[in-house]
């Protein structure tokens, strides 16, 4: 089925995210990664955070432990506004960042992102093949209605690790959709309504 022009424009966002601007003939990129703010030991940004790591932006997180959660309180979701970590690591936190992930035709951003933790906690080789493929098939192949946006850089790694597949092979691609995720979805997420609407059901359940 076609995608709505909504969504290809979305992705054409979130594709220039990726990319970055275009460079004028005979002006090469400086010295960085293709994925300027993705952290890696190349980057401009990620030089200037180790000399001030102390007002670091996190753009990854420590794989979520599987444990059974409360609903969060009117507190944790306030604070989900100054943490994407903290709204990551909740599941409802997930559920309703896909909720406004969908309205902007691009839950499977997130949708990726949750099928490589899965992948991680697995140690059976067979297992760990077949989640893989699954994951390309559905999130990284060019002919796949879901794929995400990842530079050229992330897919050749990928692609080498298609013939010895391991439970680590799309960490880098992962971090650059949590990055994408965390840069240019969350700052609309905390101004959208789904946001505002949980706020406010919080807020009503301390008054009843």
């Amino acid at each position: 089925m076609p995608q709505s022009v909504s969504g290809v424009e979305m992705r054409k966002r979130q594709q220039a995210h990726i990319e970055g601007p275009p460079q004028a003939p005979g002006h090469p990129r400086p010295n960085t990664c293709c994925l300027c703010w993705c952290g890696c030991c190349k980057c401009l940004w990620n030089e200037e955070r180790r000399e001030r790591p102390e007002r670091q932006t996190c753009t990854k997180m420590d794989s979520i432990e599987v444990t059974e959660e409360q609903h969060p309180t009117l507190d944790e979701v306030v604070a989900w506004a100054r943490s994407f970590e903290m709204m990551m690591r909740s599941t409802e936190g997930r559920e309703i960042f896909k909720e406004f992930l969908q309205s902007e035709y691009s839950e499977e951003n997130l949708m990726f992102w949750i099928a490589c933790e899965d992948l991680k906690k697995e140690t059976s080789p067979s297992t760990i093949e077949e989640k893989a493929r699954i994951i390309y098939e559905d999130y990284v192949s060019i002919l796949s209605p879901k794929e995400v946006s990842l530079d050229s850089r992330v897919r050749e790694g990928i692609n080498l690790s298609l013939a010895e597949p391991s439970s680590l092979m799309y960490e880098d691609a992962q971090l650059q959709i949590y990055t994408l995720m965390h840069r240019d979805s969350f700052p609309r997420f905390l101004n959208s309504s789904v946001y505002r609407e949980l706020l406010e059901r919080k807020r009503a359940c301390l008054d009843t």
